[in-house]
């Protein structure tokens, strides 16, 4: 799948809010239903715990020709055979990675700004994530949401892939398209569904 030509459901799994699916499970229910986009997320987890959940994931039928993203960890991503990496503005520098994984590996940056979304930019990033967009629990920043006007800014400032991510759900979900988003990264939508798989499979059909 190229990501450039992209415009979906960015899951990223998550068992800390919830314990009832893991993130094989999230990460199947989630190709199923069309998401074409996952990103592993566990940062309390064991390495080799971790490599054993990337794996199986890479190894799922419904995964096919769908992409794998791990945050943090481009070490885990190169040795469990994921697509890319997801980087924070405090990892490893976009640039660095690029030349340890090669041309053909996503590697996505996220920024919190329009100053930090260009430079993210600007580094040959396969995507970038601003956010967060609206309040979220998933994950604690310390400054406020940046709304759908700093999204507005950063569409109208670069060309690439743009994922909105933060407190994004069905209901807010369409006015992020129209502010211009290409991609919509969720959790807690999907996460903390009754039926993951029918949640992910609504979001998706945002796009259709």
């Amino acid at each position: 799948m190229n990501i450039q030509d992209y415009q979906g459901i960015y899951l990223i799994t998550d068992t800390q809010m919830q314990d009832r699916y893991s993130h094989v499970a999230l990460a199947d229910a989630a190709y199923k239903a069309g998401v074409k986009m996952v990103q592993y997320r566990a940062k309390n987890t064991p390495d080799s715990k971790a490599l054993k959940q990337i794996r199986a994931i890479t190894e799922l039928e419904s995964k096919k020709e769908h992409l794998l993203i791990v945050n943090d960890r481009p070490d885990l991503a190169k040795a469990g055979g994921a697509d890319g990496v997801h980087l924070g503005q405090d990892d490893i520098p976009l640039s660095a990675t690029r030349k340890v994984l090669g041309t053909e590996t996503v590697i996505g940056g996220t920024a919190s700004n329009l100053d930090e979304a260009c430079q993210v930019s600007n580094t040959d990033a396969d995507y970038v994530a601003l956010g967060h967009i609206f309040k979220t629990t998933t994950k604690q920043k310390d400054y406020e949401p940046r709304g759908l006007d700093t999204l507005r800014q950063v569409r109208a400032e670069i060309s690439g892939p743009l994922v909105a991510i933060g407190g994004i759900t069905l209901q807010n979900a369409p006015e992020v398209i129209v502010a211009g988003a290409d991609i919509l990264a969720v959790s807690s939508a999907i996460c903390t569904a009754d039926d993951p798989q029918f949640a992910a499979r609504t979001l998706a059909a945002l796009f259709e």
